[in-house]
C-alpha cells in the first residue's frame, strides 16, 4: 500500500497555485509591519543582536535585489550566492525568485569543510554573477584565484543593493515550471549534483511541509540555524513562512556549532507561542551532550511545538537523551517528529505531526536482510527502526528496483515519490535526470504510472507509516544477505569506549567471492593515547559485530578525529571514506601512536 495523496490546493484550478514568492507582496499588503524574517547576530552580541525585517521591509528589498540582478543577469542566468548567512542572504534568495536569474545557494569560501562542494557546484553551475559581501570578498577573490574558475561578470555585494531600486521593478509572469534555484546536493554517495527546483516544487514543498508539520495554530513561528545553503534549511525558513505570512528567527549555523544552547535558548523566548524547528539527528545529540541540569534550568520549552528531526538517521538514543534531558523545561513528548526527506523532493516527503511520541520498533534483523519486516520481542537479532510517518501532498511507494513492481506492507524495497515538489532533473544531467527522475510502475493498478523520483534510499511501510532502512548504494551484501551499514556502525561504537560515537563508517569492498566488510572508526578523544590499547579495541568490534551480525570484519581501521569524511548535512560519507581507505589516505591511530614511539 503507497502513502499519501496529492493536495487538492496545488491541482490545476486549485487555491495553492500561485507562485510562493508572490505571496511576499500579499503580505506586505495585507500586514506590512508585521514580522517577517529576524537574524541574530552573534559576532555583534555575545548575547544575540536581533535584528527584524517586516513584511513590507522585506518586499522592498527583494524587488530591488531582483532589479540589481537584472541588470548584470538575463533570466536564466545563474548567481552564486558566496555570502555569510545574515539577513542579505535571504533578501538575495528573494530577490532571485523575483528576478528569473536562478539562484545558486552557495556560502562564503571562508567556511570550513565545504571545499570540495564549492568547487563542483560553482564550476557546474557557471553562474554569470556572485553575490557576497565587502567582509567575504578577500575570501570569494581567493577562490577564485586558487581554483582557476572563470570569474563572474561582476561581483554584487548584497549589502549595497539601494533599496531605491524597488521602485524600478516591475512584476513578470511566473510559472510554476519556470526554474528558480539549483540545490546542490550533499554528495553522500557521488559527485554532488545540482538538482532543478522549479517555482512549482518549492510552492508545493512549502505548503506540504506546512500541512504535514505545522498543523494549524496560533501565533506560529519558526526558530532555526541550519544553513540556507542546505535544503533543509532553505525550505524551512525561507519557503515555509510564506504560506502563511509567518515569522521566522535565524541565525547561522557557526553559532550554533559555538554554543549549540544558543538554538533552544532562542526557542525559550518564546513561550507563548507555537515554536517549529528542525535539524539533523547529529544537532539534538549536540545540543544534549552539552546541557548540565543548570542550564537546562534555565530553559523555557512550553513554547516549542514541533522539531523535526531528518536529514541523516536517526537514532533511537538521540530521540531518548534529548527527550530525557529538555523534560525538566517543559519539552512535551510529542514534540520530536522524526522525518524523511531529500534534495530530489525539494526536501520534504514524511513526517509524523501527530503529538505523540515518535514511534520506535523493533524488528527481526535476520529477516530484514532477506527484505522482511517480522516484529521482535527485542534484545539479541532486534533492530531498531523509527517511524518517519506519512507522505503529505504527494505519494511514497515501496518499490522492487529490478522488477519496478509495488511491494506490500511489511516488504524492503526502494522508496519512490510522486508529486508537484519532485524536481525535473539535475542541471545539465539528462542521462542521470531519467535513471533518477523517470521511474515507471511495471504494474501501476490505482497509482500514477510515473514519472516517480527513485529515491536511492530503501524502506518499509509498516501500520501506514514509512521506515527507512538505508541507502542501496550503501547496502553491504556477504554471502548473499544484505546488512545496512547503520547498524553495523551503532554495534561498532556500542563495542568500546574508544570508538567516537557517530564517527563510524562500515562499508563493503570486493572479495574474491564475496563482498568483505570494512570498519573505519574514529579515536575518541576521551580515551587519552597512553591507555589506548588497539588490540584490545579491535577485538571487541570484531567479537560485537560477529555475535550481533553473523559477520566477520575483514578489516578494522581507527583513525584520528576528523577522518571519516561527512557529508554538508552532517550525513556519513561512505563512499568517500571508502575511497581514502582504498588510497590509503587515512590518517590511522595506529600510525600516529608509531610516530610518538
Amino acid at each position: 500500500m503507497a502513502l499519501g495523496s496529492l493536495l487538492p490546493e496545488l491541482q490545476p484550478g486549485g487555491t495553492g497555485r500561485t507562485p510562493l514568492i508572490e505571496r511576499v507582496a500579499q503580505w506586505a499588503a495585507e500586514k506590512p509591519e508585521a514580522s517577517a524574517f529576524t537574524f541574530v547576530d552573534y559576532s555583534l552580541d555575545p548575547a544575540g543582536a536581533k535584528i527584524t525585517l517586516t513584511w513590507a521591509e522585506t518586499h522592498r528589498r527583494a524587488r530591488a535585489m531582483a532589479v540589481r540582478l537584472r541588470q548584470s543577469a538575463e533570466p536564466g542566468e545563474r548567481a552564486a550566492l558566496l555570502l555569510p548567512q545574515t539577513l542579505e542572504y535571504m533578501m538575495t534568495m528573494l530577490g532571485a525568485l523575483y528576478s528569473h536569474v536562478v539562484a545558486v545557494p552557495l556560502f562564503s569560501p571562508d567556511l570550513p569543510g565545504h571545499a570540495d562542494r564549492l568547487i563542483g557546484a560553482y564550476r557546474d553551475s557557471e553562474p554569470a554573477v556572485i553575490v557576497t559581501s565587502r567582509n567575504a570578498l578577500p575570501h570569494v577573490e581567493k577562490f577564485l584565484a586558487d581554483q582557476d574558475v572563470p570569474r563572474p561578470r561582476e561581483i554584487i555585494f548584497a549589502e549595497e543593493v539601494d533599496e531605491g531600486l524597488a521602485k524600478q521593478w516591475t512584476d513578470e509572469p511566473i510559472g510554476f515550471d519556470d526554474l528558480a534555484y539549483l540545490q546542490y546536493t550533499s554528495g553522500s554517495t557521488r559527485r554532488p549534483a545540482g538538482v532543478e527546483i522549479t517555482h512549482g516544487n518549492v510552492t508545493a514543498n512549502a505548503a506540504q511541509l506546512w500541512a504535514g508539520w505545522a498543523p494549524e495554530k496560533p501565533n506560529p513561528e519558526l526558530v532555526s540555524w541550519l544553513p540556507l545553503f542546505h535544503d533543509m534549511g532553505l525550505i524551512a525558513t525561507m519557503a515555509m513562512p510564506l504560506v502563511k505570512g509567518d515569522h521566522a528567527i535565524y541565525t547561522d549555523p557557526v553559532s550554533f556549532i559555538m554554543n549549540p544552547l544558543r538554538w533552544l535558548q532562542l526557542i525559550a523566548e518564546r513561550p507563548d507561542k507555537n515554536v517549529y524547528t528542525a535539524g539533523p539527528n547529529f544537532a539534538y545529540e549536540y545540543v544534549a551532550s552539552t546541557a548540565t541540569p543548570e542550564k537546562v534550568a534555565k530553559l523555557d520549552l512550553t513554547g516549542l511545538t514541533a522539531c523535526l528531526n531528518g536529514a541523516e538517521p536517526i537514532r533511537t538514543s538521540t530521540l531518548s537523551t534529548f527527550a530525557e534531558t529538555f523534560a525538566p523545561a517543559g519539552l512535551r513528548p510529542g514534540a520530536q517528529v522524526p522525518g524523511y526527506g531529500l534534495a530530489e523532493a525539494t526536501v520534504f516527503v514524511t513526517a509524523d505531526g501527530d503529538d505523540v511520541p515518535p514511534k520506535i520498533i523493533e524488528v527481526d534483523r535476520a529477516a530484514l536482510t532477506q527484505g522482511e519486516l517480522r516484529l521482535h520481542a527485542g534484545g539479541d537479532g532486534a533492530s531498531t527502526l523509527v517511524s518517519c510517518g506519512r507522505a503529505v501532498g504527494q505519494i511514497v511507494a515501496i518499490v522492487d528496483p529490478e522488477t519496478r513492481i509495488e511491494q506490500p506492507d511489511g516488504r524492503v524495497g526502494e522508496i519512490w515519490v510522486h508529486g508537484p515538489n519532485t524536481a525535473p532533473g539535475y542541471w545539465r544531467n539528462s542521462e542521470r535526470s531519467q535513471d533518477t527522475f523517470g521511474g515507471e510502475l511495471a504494474e501501476p493498478g490505482g497509482l500514477p504510472a510515473g514519472p516517480w523520483m527513485k529515491t536511492g534510499d530503501y524502506g518499509v511501510i509498516h501500520e501506514g507509516e514509512l521506515y527507512v532502512t538505508g541507502r542501496i548504494k550503501d547496502l553491504i551484501i556477504v554471502d548473499g544477505r544484505n546488512h545496512y551499514p547503520q547498524d553495523i556502525e551503532v554495534t561498532t561504537q556500542e563495542a568500546h569506549p574508544a570508538v567516537r560515537p557517530d564517527y563510524v563508517a562500515a562499508f563493503a569492498v570486493q572479495g574474491e567471492e564475496t563482498e568483505l566488510l570494512v570498519v573505519v572508526a574514529e579515536r575518541n578523544r576521551r580515551v587519552p593515547l597512553a591507555r589506548l590499547d588497539l588490540a584490545e579495541v579491535e577485538s571487541a568490534v570484531r567479537g560485537a559485530v560477529n555475535v550481533e551480525h553473523e559477520m566477520s570484519v575483514h578489516e578494522f581501521v581507527l583513525v584520528e578525529p576528523g577522518a571519516v569524511s561527512r557529508t554538508s548535512s552532517g550525513k556519513i560519507a561512505r563512499a568517500a571514506t571508502r575511497a581514502r581507505f582504498e588510497a590509503g589516505e587515512l590518517p590511522t591511530t595506529a600510525a600516529r601512536l608509531a610516530g610518538r614511539r
